[in-house]
């Protein structure tokens, strides 16, 4: 059973999600050989005042 989270900086729209999560389970199912009802997929939404790269916070 695959497990996958996806975290991302700032929020997605209800859209962006579903596509992401069909991409990703479609490449479990293709590369993997994993069956679609078994992908589990997470999406972590973190603000991006919680969230630095190169030492500086990103908003």
């Amino acid at each position: 059973m695959p497990y996958i989270n996806v975290r991302v900086a700032g929020k997605l729209n209800r859209e962006q999600k579903e596509k992401i999560v069909d991409q990703l389970t479609t490449t479990m199912e293709t590369v993997a050989k994993k069956p679609r009802e078994a992908t589990y997929i997470t999406i972590d939404e973190v603000p991006r005042e919680n969230w630095a790269k190169s030492g500086k916070l990103l908003e």
